[in-house]
């Protein structure tokens, strides 16, 4: 894909600046010198073809007292489609990928405290079947800026 320059200051905008307002867009929309709906055209267009995967807050979850975790868990073939949705379906599960590998779903938790954690863990146990889930807590934390400059 070519990006011109008002979608490489676009991402610029979208990765460090992002506006905390009421309408977000319009202010992207006027620092870009373009229109609310080219914005939105033009996230739309990023996001389609992947150059944008989410837009959102990141939060640190420790500092906010909250308790995550990462966990991969050995799933049958056959019961991988009901597991996923089961986890999907629970409050506190930010997002799940499948991977090739004896522990096939992985998936990252956040609850409010670590016993929260601990009794999330124990209920999808019971209400899947499925037992061998490793829980991989952090035990120190890197912070990492990944955002990328966008020049011409």
């Amino acid at each position: 894909m070519i990006m011109d320059e008002i979608d490489k200051k676009l991402l610029n905008i979208l990765q460090k600046e992002f506006p905390l307002t009421e309408y977000p867009f319009a202010v992207v929309a006027e620092q870009c010198g373009i229109g609310e709906e080219e914005v939105l055209i033009r996230v739309g267009r990023l996001k389609k073809e992947g150059i944008i995967r989410r837009i959102g807050a990141v939060f640190d979850g420790a500092k906010l007292g909250r308790a995550g975790t990462l966990c991969a868990a050995r799933v049958p073939e056959d019961k991988i489609g009901d597991f996923v949705r089961i986890i999907n379906a629970e409050k506190g599960v930010t997002h799940n990928y499948r991977r090739r590998n004896e522990y096939n779903v992985w998936f990252t938790v956040n609850m409010a405290t670590s016993d929260k954690l601990d009794e999330f863990l124990e209920h999808v146990k019971e209400k899947t079947g499925v037992t061998d889930i490793l829980d991989m807590r952090a035990v120190k934390t890197y912070k990492i800026d990944a955002s990328m400059e966008m020049v011409s």
